[in-house]
């Protein structure tokens, strides 16, 4: 009888540590970089011996970011530099600074790009002025900044353009596929551009110039941005020829309080998978695993993903 109970409740101690393996990931909608993100972290995570993830999606990360900072969610994707306006209270975060949040890992560069239809005028940024843009984002503020980066390397703003109304970056391109507008902004390697690229009969991306001035412009939107150098091939459609375009870090976060080993048995899982997680979702060709760890202030690191990069020689991390 005595080894009866102790076989009992040694399933039902594994059962409960099973169940506290289980963990949900905030993403964007579906089509968003975001959500096909966490979808192949969830499918690299499984096969590699790390928790089991559960793809929860948002209409986008200002909406989700306060829900893992709540501890409805454990963890999130989002990009670094709207994290950073959430740790501090700062935007569409004002006067409500979001203290529970921490870095997990770094996933790979946001290519965000302004996109028109291939048989269009618009040919540079410039050609944009008076053009019907979407504008709005009220489900998706972090938008504003990267559309008012992009248009200030000609000088323009979105006061220059004719505006349409939208409430987030996948109906924003939803809007450019039905004719409501001239362009979109999106990251290149999402799902939603190859279907534009279809939709339309081809799509163009409006390049950025690469000179100090312009990155000057973009930063003064986006603080951590960054010109990046994007060749043409099938996993960027839209780019005609060698051109440079905005670029920025998108991360994993989670909550405090999730328990040190399950975001550290994550991050080792991670770290060992680019080329799963490559064959998963394209734009994790761009992942680092020597760089999952950035200077990223004022954002804070999980001691579980610390305590793996103390193993392996990537703490303190780089700027």
């Amino acid at each position: 009888m005595l080894r009866a109970i102790a076989a009992f409740l040694a399933l039902a101690v594994s059962a409960v540590g099973a169940f506290a393996e289980t963990a949900g990931v905030a993403t964007s909608s579906a089509g968003s970089i975001y959500h096909s993100a966490g979808s192949a972290i969830a499918k690299v995570a499984l096969a590699k011996g790390g928790p089991t993830l559960i793809v929860q999606p948002f209409t986008s990360p200002n909406v989700h970011i306060p829900v893992v900072d709540n501890a409805e969610v454990e963890f999130g994707l989002a990009n670094v530099y709207e994290l950073s306006l959430a740790v501090r209270g700062d935007e569409h975060f004002a006067g409500k600074p979001h203290k529970n949040l921490r870095a997990v890992f770094l996933t790979f560069p946001l290519r965000t790009a302004v996109f028109v239809k291939k048989d269009s005028p618009y040919k540079t940024i410039a050609d944009l002025k008076g053009a019907r843009m979407p504008d709005g984002f009220a489900s998706q503020k972090i938008l504003l900044p990267i559309l008012d980066a992009a248009y200030a390397t000609a000088g323009l703003a979105r006061k220059d353009m004719v505006p349409v109304m939208t409430a987030g970056v996948v109906t924003s391109a939803n809007d450019f596929i039905a004719g409501k507008t001239d362009g979109f902004a999106f990251a290149l390697g999402s799902a939603k551009v190859q279907e534009a690229n279809a939709a339309v009969g081809g799509i163009r991306t409006l390049p950025i110039p690469d000179n100090p001035a312009a990155l000057a412009a973009v930063r003064k939107h986006l603080p951590l941005a960054y010109l990046r150098l994007e060749q043409p091939g099938p996993r960027n459609p839209g780019v005609l020829e060698p051109m440079h375009i905005i670029a920025y870090d998108a991360l994993m976060f989670a909550h405090a309080k999730v328990s040190d080993e399950l975001v550290y048995r994550l991050v080792k899982a991670i770290h060992d998978s680019k080329a799963e997680l490559a064959e998963s979702f394209g734009p994790f060709a761009l992942f680092e695993p020597a760089a999952m760890a950035k200077k990223i202030d004022p954002i804070e690191y999980h001691p579980g993903a610390i305590k793996f990069y103390r193993e392996k020689g990537l703490w303190p991390p780089k700027e």
